[in-house]
């Protein structure tokens, strides 16, 4: 039997981050689509490390060969980017929800943009932590180097600058 302790790992991370949300969801009433959203994502995030496309992890599959290893420290644009691009779209308008019953009737909405969009990278930030300690305690991870890192903070960005332009654009939630 194979002892896979980074999977086991990402599990007791992702029930963590389940008990996490339900509690602000009791608090803060998120809307159905942003469960199903964060559910999406929790089956992306496992689907990424337990499924296997073309001899690789799915995480590794290339959706869109944009850039090459040899031009940007790692293939663009996989399906472990476009997992941060959508979690993040999921997390910032999370954040939004949590911030709302704080915000005046008339607040200004590109300060909450602003805050709202360091907030995100803040919870990514958090994310690469977590991210770090498997290459910290176990020999051997799928985590990536220093590129995947950063190509992870980068798609984090996008994502959140996406729904910080989303909860703009509607300006319903």
């Amino acid at each position: 039997m194979a002892k896979n302790y980074e999977f086991l790992f990402y599990v007791v991370i992702l029930v963590a981050l389940t008990a996490f949300v339900s509690a602000l969801h009791l608090r803060f009433n998120f809307s159905t689509l942003v469960l199903i959203g964060a559910s999406i994502w929790g089956f992306m995030h496992m689907a990424g490390g337990s499924f296997m496309v073309g001899g690789g992890r799915l995480y590794g599959y290339i959706i869109l060969p944009i850039a090459s290893e040899s031009v940007a420290g790692t293939d663009i644009f996989r399906f472990d980017q476009f997992a941060h691009f959508y979690c993040y779209i999921v997390v910032t308008v999370m954040l939004f929800y949590i911030m709302k019953p704080y915000l005046k009737e008339n607040f200004n909405w590109f300060a909450v943009s602003v805050l709202l969009f360091f907030m995100g990278m803040g919870v990514g930030a958090l994310n690469e932590f977590f991210e770090f300690i498997p290459v910290l305690i176990l020999d051997n991870t799928g985590v990536g180097g220093y590129f995947n890192t950063l190509w992870d903070i980068v798609f984090n960005g996008i994502g959140t600058l996406v729904a910080v332009i989303y909860l703009n654009l509607s300006k319903k939630l």
